[in-house]
C-alpha cells in the first residue's frame, strides 16, 4: 500500500515540525514554496518536504492538507487553494490548523467545501511535534474529521470533537486566551513597572509571593517578540470569539497591542534559532521600555 501524502501549507516554525514527525512515520510530506519567504524556504529543506511547483500540483498528489499558517493569511489561504481545486478539476480533503475562530473556521469550511472538498476544523496546542517529551495534541472536529487520524503518532495526538466545526477552534482559542493572554498581561504588568522606576521591588515582590508566576515571567517575557507578528492576528481571533459569545474581546485587544508594540523592538528580527537566550527579564524589558511613547509629551 503506498504512502500517504500531505501537504503542509506552510512549513515555518510549526509546520516544518509537524512535517519532521510525519517522515518519521512513513507519511510523504509536500508543499508550494511560490512567494514564500527564505526563511520558510530553509526550515522547508531542513525538514525535507518535497516542494511542487504549484498549488494545483499539491492538491492532485495530496491525500491531504494542513493549512498551518499565520492566522491573518487562513481565509486568502483558502480561497486560493479552492480556486486551484477548481481548476484542476480534483480535490483533496482540507484542514485548517489555524489560530482563528470558530467563526472564521466556519467562513473557511464554506470556501473549501464550496469547492467540492472535505473540511476538517484543527486546532493544535503545544510546541511543534517533536520539540519535547509530551506529544503535541490535534483538536479537531467536523462531519469528516477522521481523515486527520492518519497524522496520530508518538508525537502527535488526535482528539476528535465531533461532527460540529468550529469546536476544534473554539478550544483553541480558549487555551490560547488563557496562555497568550496570560503571558501579555505579565508582559504590560512589568512595562508598567519599567516605567515607573519600580522594576526591581515589583521583581522582587514577585519573587517573594509568587515563585512560580516570576519564572514563567523570567521564561516567557523576553521571548515574546519572536512570536509577535504572528500572535496579533491570533489575539483579534480570540477577541472575535469572546464577543460571539457575549463576553468583552477587551481584554485580547489589549493583548494585541502589546505584541504590536513588540514586534517593534529588535528581538522581533531574531528566530527561535537565533535568539540571544542569555537575556535576562530585566534586559528584555528595558529593550521594550524603549518603545513607550514619550509619556513628556502626553
Amino acid at each position: 500500500m503506498p504512502s500517504k501524502t500531505v501537504a503542509i501549507l506552510s512549513p515555518g516554525d510549526m509546520g516544518h515540525n509537524v512535517a519532521k514527525v510525519l517522515k518519521k512515520e512513513g507519511l510523504r510530506t509536500i508543499t508550494c514554496l511560490a512567494g514564500r519567504s527564505e526563511r520558510t524556504r530553509t526550515l522547508a529543506e531542513v525538514a525535507a518536504v518535497e516542494d511542487l511547483p504549484s498549488l494545483e500540483a499539491v492538491m492532485g498528489e495530496a491525500d491531504l492538507v494542513l493549512s498551518i499558517m499565520p492566522p491573518s493569511l487562513a481565509l486568502d489561504s483558502a480561497k486560493a487553494f479552492a480556486t486551484a481545486m477548481t481548476s484542476a478539476g480534483v480535490t483533496s480533503a482540507y484542514a485548517d490548523c489555524n489560530a482563528v475562530s470558530p467563526q472564521t473556521a466556519l467562513a473557511v469550511s464554506e470556501v473549501i467545501q464550496g469547492a467540492g472538498a472535505s473540511f476538517t476544523d484543527a486546532g493544535i496546542i503545544g510546541p511543534g511535534p517533536g520539540t519535547r517529551e509530551k506529544p503535541t495534541r490535534f483538536y479537531v472536529s467536523g462531519p469528516d474529521a477522521a481523515v486527520m487520524e492518519m497524522l496520530a503518532g508518538p508525537h502527535i495526538d488526535v482528539i476528535n470533537m465531533g461532527p460540529d466545526i468550529g469546536n476544534a477552534s473554539a478550544i483553541k482559542m480558549c487555551y490560547a486566551a488563557v496562555t497568550k493572554g496570560t503571558w501579555t498581561l505579565h508582559t504590560a504588568a512589568l512595562l508598567a513597572a519599567e516605567a515607573l522606576g519600580v522594576t526591581d521591588n515589583l521583581h522582587d515582590e514577585i519573587q517573594f509571593s509568587r515563585p512560580t508566576d516570576f519564572a514563567e515571567m523570567e521564561r516567557m517575557v523576553p521571548r515574546m517578540p519572536l512570536d509577535a507578528g504572528r500572535w496579533i492576528g491570533e489575539m483579534h481571533e480570540i477577541a472575535h470569539t469572546l464577543e460571539g459569545t457575549g463576553v468583552t474581546p477587551n481584554f485580547h485587544k489589549g493583548a494585541a497591542d502589546i505584541f504590536e508594540l513588540l514586534v517593534k523592538t529588535p528581538i522581533a528580527q531574531e528566530t527561535r534559532q537565533t535568539v540571544d537566550s542569555s537575556r535576562t527579564l530585566k534586559q528584555a524589558l528595558a529593550i521594550y521600555a524603549e518603545q513607550l511613547p514619550d509619556r513628556s509629551k502626553s
